[in-house]
């Protein structure tokens, strides 16, 4: 298989990350400094800490699904994906 035959991948939760940029203002106005739970279009919890927020969304989703992402303002924004274990 060549180059141009390859099947695009996307990069894991870049959906998520891409709906938190698209709606970023609204968030950090509503959620300022919380942590947002994401999957595929739809915020599914507001944290006050990652931790919290994975060990909390992994009950009903798979690690790995879902994107963690503190709500900031600017361009300045830390990902935390769902792949970490928390015991």
């Amino acid at each position: 298989m060549d180059s141009d035959t390859l099947p695009l991948m996307s990069k894991p939760l870049e959906k998520e990350f891409n709906y938190y940029l698209n709606h970023q203002d609204d968030l950090v106005a509503k959620y300022r400094g919380k942590y947002v739970v994401i999957k595929g279009d739809e915020v599914l919890g507001v944290y006050d800490d990652e931790i919290e927020a994975i060990r909390e969304t992994q009950h009903e989703h798979e690690l790995g699904t879902f994107l963690v992402q503190k709500c900031e303002p600017g361009i300045q924004t830390q990902i935390y994906h769902s792949r970490v274990a928390v015991a």
